[in-house]
């Protein structure tokens, strides 16, 4: 009994460590994508067609 605690208790300590490895790394991805702080993020026209009352079919 105890020998099977002691395989799942390591699969989980295992599947905890690659979990962990996987989430740093897609911290570190996150953070290489996102933009310089000074980029200017509004698009031309954006701001005018972003309302509640706008028409964004444009048809």
């Amino acid at each position: 009994m105890t020998d099977a605690k002691d395989e799942r208790a390591a699969r989980l300590k295992a599947a905890l460590r690659d979990n962990l490895r996987r989430r740093k790394a897609q911290g570190r991805g996150r953070a290489e994508a996102q933009p310089a702080p000074d980029a200017d993020r509004t698009i031309a026209g954006e701001a005018e067609s972003s309302g509640p009352d706008s028409d964004k079919s444009r048809l």
